[in-house]
């Protein structure tokens, strides 16, 4: 018999993922054309060529326990100096390998994170809408989550509410910026805030309050937007950064953390998250993949695709009636539900076979989450789709 807590979690499992499996059993019966699958964050702009010229050429000049093997539980050195000396040279930081862990993706890097700083009880905050395995992340380590409001205008956090909710058994906030799954990106200005506010509160209770910066979507972003490097600007911030996205390869599960010296207990965290690795099972980031990685760390994939997606996407659903914050990163559409439960609408939606996720997923009831990831030609064939379906609520 599996355990309790594995119960819940089977019975509360992704409803994203659910609906990326109802996407395919509909693929089979009416055919992959007629089904119109926004419901998974699945890259499908194509790597950029470097990518597949790195594996040849790693798998020519390197061969057997150099490069199949185990390494350090960080990651190879020369990987880590590379992931450091890019950082430094786009964010004026001071990264060294002994700053760099490299993961298995950002989730792998959130677990090693959450596992090395939290006690039973420890609280997290999050921001709605918020990726739905943050709580299943936390509740791993026995961890509380604490969820603070958006302003639903603009799909910022509350600052009011969240320095309210900071108290002294807050040990870690969590903030994904450009954000999953409404395409925000949070201002220099609004960081600034958030920053103030966590010193204020560190002062208060003489603690350590760790901001855990969670960026797979870093690279995707619009119309001249930029997105502030944190540990510019909070000293005890924790980057989770993820190559998912930025080189179309999320089934290689590649990623790093970084661990800034100027952290509280800088020394215990690094070691600590190198024992969490080993013991989460992770024991090393993908070896092939780390090579990979350095030589692509500076390309990027076609940014262009998605956003030509975005706007023909956004566009058409903004003409028929349909209410939504035009993302300025990611590549996600938070649409407002025309009736008060997205769930049913979501339902109604499948008889157009077109798959969305609910907003209750990420803790943002009455909307529905559509990721615009996808080919070109399946947004253009969706939107009558689209308009057949908001007709029935005129």
């Amino acid at each position: 018999m599996i355990s309790e807590k594995m119960r819940d979690y089977v019975k509360n499992s992704s409803a994203i993922r659910a609906m990326f499996e109802e996407g395919r059993r509909m693929a089979s019966l009416y055919g992959e054309d007629k089904v119109y699958d926004f419901s998974l964050g699945n890259p499908n702009a194509p790597p950029p060529i470097g990518v597949e010229n790195a594996v040849m050429e790693i798998l020519k000049k390197e061969k057997g326990p150099s490069l199949h093997g185990y390494m350090n539980n960080s990651g190879f050195l020369d990987v880590r100096e590379e992931v450091g000396k890019t950082i430094n040279k786009k964010h004026g930081t001071a990264f060294c390998p002994d700053n760099i862990i490299m993961t298995v993706g950002a989730a792998g890097g959130l677990n090693v994170v959450l596992k090395t700083l939290l006690n039973p009880k420890d609280e997290v905050i999050v921001f709605a809408p918020f990726f739905g395995e943050y709580k299943s992340y936390i509740e791993n380590y026995d961890g509380v989550l604490s969820v603070v409001s958006p302003d639903m205008e603009t799909f910022l956090p509350d600052l009011k509410e969240f320095e309210e909710k900071v108290n002294k058994k807050t040990k870690a906030v969590i903030i994904n910026s450009p954000n999953n799954p409404t395409g925000v990106v949070y201002s220099e200005e609004f960081i600034k805030q958030l920053s103030n506010i966590l010193e204020r509160k560190e002062e208060e209770y003489k603690t350590s309050i760790y901001l855990i910066s969670d960026e797979p979507y870093r690279e995707l972003v619009y119309d001249g937007m930029e997105v502030p490097y944190l540990t510019n600007y909070y000293r005890n911030t924790i980057v989770v950064y993820s190559f998912s996205k930025a080189l179309s390869i999320p089934g290689e599960r590649i990623g790093y953390l970084v661990f800034p010296k100027e952290l509280d207990d800088f020394r215990d965290i690094v070691d600590g998250a190198n024992v969490a690795t080993r013991i989460l099972g992770f024991v090393n980031a993908p070896s092939l993949f780390q090579k990979v990685a350095a030589k692509c760390i500076s390309e990027k994939t076609d940014l262009s695709y998605y956003d030509r997606n975005r706007r023909a996407l956004y566009e058409g659903l903004m003409k028929m009636g349909f209410t939504c914050l035009k993302p300025q990163g990611a590549f996600y559409l938070f649409v407002k539900s025309p009736e008060s439960d997205e769930r049913n609408f979501c339902q109604r939606a499948k008889k157009y076979h077109i798959l969305m996720v609910p907003g209750s997923s990420f803790s943002c009831p009455g909307y529905v989450r559509l990721a615009y990831c996808v080919t070109y030609e399946t947004i253009v064939n969706a939107l009558p789709k689209f308009e057949e379906l908001i007709k029935e609520y005129k």
